[in-house]
Formats: structure tokens, C-alpha cells, sequence
């Protein structure tokens, strides 16, 4: 089976290649370690929604809602607040719109390649950054500590290993979510209405009008319960969601089936991601964002018990890790 890995240049950005059989990836790691690009090139399918070469622009000024983003520590914090072992640190107001802090400092920032290369049995490449003392973002996050990703494709698909190390004198908090942005159809020929989601959600949090949990849940409609179920159209109504994650068959997952082909995309996220966020870009077709997430929006802010909203750190010298899988599988 033909296999290589390589640096070269996506929209004239630079980049590390996989190939692998009929499966080729690419990873930005100077666009926040971003896994921009996850295809069958013998099938033309494209997994991930990918920028144009015309909207790169657009992308570098946003890389949030293109490809596999690193959110850390993801989602909403009050008014850029998060309380910490007795500090508050203030983190940038960047969404007006709410006053509140979005999305962390991670997916925006250059990573560093630490290897790549190929074997008989899978291209890999991890990327990493280091914070301490004299990078921008311990200003904000006072915390030394790396943050390594490992791609690798093989005939298994794409697998994904994160690991976090504390490497300072204190405990940090330890928040992490991807902005997996998934591409509905990803074949050519499909169409929207070819394809259904299922999602192991549970329940759904009660979010507020600055898109932050009151701390109780809501009631699920009956699309919602066919997305725990037999699946539903990703566009059934405009979703800026959060749930729960209630694992089923022991798997934590999304699967978009595409009934034009017979195929389904399996997204296997490990069982240390409690919730899930859901967006689809109001509904406006041709992608949608299942986003696997360890601990709930603004969660040092909420008066929960710290198990139930994944509210934890890691304390000096401790690692956390997860691996998670893209794959496609066939139906019938």
C-alpha cells in the first residue's frame, strides 16, 4: 500500500502532507496545529470542511470553524472571568456580541512539528506547543504546560492522540473541546437530504441569551431524540447546542450516514469527553460541527459539582490523554 509524509505548502501555507492508501490529511501546524484536510482521494470524499483558496484570508483571521481547531479552553467564559485555586484570571472579551470570552488561545497560535514520516502501517505527524514564562499566552493562562497532537493515517482512517503534561509547580485547569468541522454531504453526487447524524447526546443544558448554561437542563424535541436514535438530518433546525454525553455500546460518537452511498462516517471520540456541542451554522447547509468537549460552557463559573460539568486540572507532572477516530464504514 503506497504511504508517505512530507512537508510542502496548502494555499501557500505551510504544511505536513499524510498519505496512506487511498487517505491523505494535512496538517497547518503554524495555524494553531489545525488538521485542515481529511480525504478518500480514490473516492473524492472530503471529510472536513476545508477553506477555499479564496477564503484563506477569512481563515487565518478565524481558523475556528475549517477543518479539526483546538479549542483550549473551548467555548463561552463570563465576561472573560475564569475563576482558579482561589485566583481569577481575566481572559480577552472576543465576541461582543456576549461579552464573553470564546475559544482559548490555541487554534490561532504557530505549533512546532516535532516529527513525521511513514511506515507500512501508517503516515503520522505530531505537533506540539510549549507554554511557560515567555510565551503570549501564559499571560493570560499562568500555567507551564505542553499540548501534543498526534495525527496518523492507516487503513484505519485517521486516528488522533492528544497529550496535555503539567509542567509547572501548580495545578491548571485542564479544558479542552475540537471545533471539528464536518463537511454533509462529503461525497460528490450527495446531497444534503442523502444524510443523517446520530449523536450520543443525553441531555440538553439550558443556555441563557449570552449563550451561557443557567445550570438546568431542557426538555428534547423529537428531532432530538431521533439524533440519539435512528438519526436525523443535520439542518433539521438552526443548532448552537450543548448536551450531555451519554455514551451508547460503550462508544462516544457521532455517525453521519449518506444513504447515496451506502457509507457512514464514524467520529469516535473517547469516553473523557462529557458534552458535546453542536452547531450548524444556522442551519445554512454543507457543514455542521459536532464538537466533543470534556467539560461544560463557562464551568469554572458554575455552581455544579466539578464531576458532573468536567470541571478538573491536572496537578504538577500529571498528564491527561484521549484518542479519538475518523473512519468510514460500510452499511449493509
Amino acid at each position: 500500500m503506497s504511504h508517505k509524509a512530507y512537508e510542502g505548502t496548502y494555499q501557500g501555507e505551510k504544511a505536513v502532507w499524510l498519505q496512506f492508501g487511498p487517505y491523505e490529511a494535512v496538517v497547518l501546524p503554524e495555524i494553531g496545529g489545525n488538521l485542515i484536510a481529511f480525504r478518500d482521494t480514490e473516492s473524492g470524499y472530503r471529510f472536513l470542511r476545508e477553506p477555499a483558496e479564496s477564503e484563506m484570508e477569512q481563515f487565518k483571521a478565524n481558523p475556528g470553524v475549517h477543518g479539526i481547531p483546538v479549542l483550549f479552553p473551548p467555548n463561552r467564559y463570563e465576561d472573560g472571568k475564569f475563576p482558579w485555586n482561589g485566583k481569577t484570571y481575566q481572559f480577552p472579551v472576543n465576541e461582543e456580541s456576549t461579552g464573553n470570552h470564546l475559544h482559548g488561545f490555541l487554534h490561532t497560535i504557530p505549533w512546532r512539528v516535532e516529527e513525521f514520516g511513514s511506515t507500512a502501517s501508517e503516515s503520522y505527524v505530531t505537533v506540539s506547543v510549549k507554554i511557560d514564562e515567555n510565551h503570549p499566552v501564559y499571560r493570560m493562562l499562568p500555567h507551564t504546560f505542553t499540548f501534543r497532537l498526534r495525527y496518523a493515517l492507516s487503513e484505519d482512517g485517521l486516528s488522533q492522540h492528544v497529550l496535555i503534561r503539567n509542567e509547572g509547580r501548580e495545578s491548571m485547569p485542564c479544558l479542552l473541546a475540537f471545533h471539528t468541522a464536518v463537511n454533509a454531504p462529503f461525497a460528490p453526487g450527495s446531497t444534503e437530504a442523502d444524510c443523517k447524524v446520530k449523536l450520543t447526546i443525553g441531555e440538553r443544558w439550558e443556555l441563557d441569551g449570552r449563550m451561557l448554561p443557567t445550570g438546568k437542563y431542557q426538555p428534547l424535541t423529537g428531532e432530538e431524540k431521533q439524533l440519539q436514535g435512528e438519526g436525523v438530518s443535520p439542518f433539521f433546525t438552526s443548532m448552537d447546542n450543548h448536551y450531555t454525553a451519554v455514551p451508547q455500546n460503550g462508544r462516544n460518537r457521532m455517525e453521519l450516514t449518506d444513504s447515496n452511498i451506502g457509507k457512514t462516517l464514524v467520529y469516535d471520540v473517547g469516553a473523557s469527553y462529557k458534552q458535546w456541542m453542536i452547531w450548524n451554522n444556522g442551519a445554512a447547509g454543507k457543514f455542521f460541527c459536532p464538537e466533543p468537549q470534556i467539560n461544560l460552557v463557562n464551568a469554572p463559573n458554575v455552581k455544579l459539582p466539578a464531576d458532573e460539568i468536567g470541571l478538573f486540572g491536572l496537578e504538577p507532572g500529571e498528564i491527561w490523554e484521549e484518542t479519538s477516530r475518523l473512519y468510514v464504514r460500510n452499511n449493509g
